[in-house]
């Protein structure tokens, strides 16, 4: 299962209300280091299901969503909880950097 794609239309429905927490990687097509970040991303995808919805943000197709969040440079992944902002990573993190952020909501 690959990660879910989000867009200005469904964030606050599928990230900002979502029961648990949801990592969103901030990306776009023509990034390099988010290319990287993809397969990782999805990868991650599989192995938190049901304890963390991972997903991505395209940041040239949903431009409101990423400027409301102050993405300034991509990838950025944020991890939301209760609608919330609860961490973030700019850059390419690697695996380590996003299975962090996911094992600071997760315990």
């Amino acid at each position: 299962m690959a990660a879910i794609h989000f867009s200005d239309k469904d964030f606050e429905e599928n990230v900002l209300k979502s029961s648990l927490p949801v990592l969103v990687d901030f990306f776009a097509d023509w990034c390099g280091p988010c290319r990287l970040a993809a397969p990782i991303i999805d990868e991650l995808a599989d192995v938190y299901a049901g304890k963390v919805m991972i997903g991505k943000l395209d940041v040239d197709e949903s431009q409101e969503t990423a400027a409301k969040y102050g993405v300034m440079s991509i990838p950025t992944a944020i991890m939301f909880k209760d609608g919330k902002e609860v961490g973030r990573k700019v850059g390419f993190a690697g695996r380590g950097g996003y299975e962090e952020m996911i094992k600071k909501v997760t315990g």
